[in-house]
């Protein structure tokens, strides 16, 4: 298994875990905070690049929820979470294709590695789930 990282705990973690290629960071919030934005479709827009809007079956979504966001090239594209761990993990289907998971785990009670993981052919995407790891600190810092 490879491992990309630095020796800063606010840096980026590269690691492949096959099928999937995972990039995650240190955030120093709690996990349910982490994990309230991560499941609010209200903010999704806030820390995903990729995301202009969203209309969701939940604000806050649970297994099964469903709906379409809208994307940064102006489209709207359905989606499903298909697994949701609650506190811990979920995954969805964009276009019936699998796409991104979303982990925390668990460091303490005022921190957690946040993980998103992506299949191995989607690996230009880890630049946006870099993008979307800051920006959720950045909400997170406020």
């Amino acid at each position: 298994m490879g491992v990309l990282k630095t020796t800063r705990p606010e840096s980026a973690m590269i690691k492949i875990a096959f099928p999937y290629l995972e990039i995650s960071r240190v955030v120093r919030a709690s996990p349910n905070r982490v994990w309230g934005l991560l499941t609010d479709t209200f903010a999704w827009g806030d820390w995903g690049p990729s995301i202009l809007a969203v209309r969701s079956s939940d604000r806050y979504i649970r297994n099964g929820s469903h709906g379409r966001v809208k994307t940064a090239l102006g489209f709207w594209v359905p989606f499903e979470v298909t697994h949701l761990d609650s506190g811990k993990y979920w995954s969805w289907r964009i276009f019936g294709v699998s796409a991104t998971g979303h982990r925390i785990d668990r460091l303490d009670q005022a921190s957690c590695r946040l993980v998103f993981q992506v299949p191995i052919w989607a690996a230009p995407y880890l630049l946006v789930c870099k993008i979307s790891l800051d920006r959720i600190v950045q909400l997170l810092d406020r």
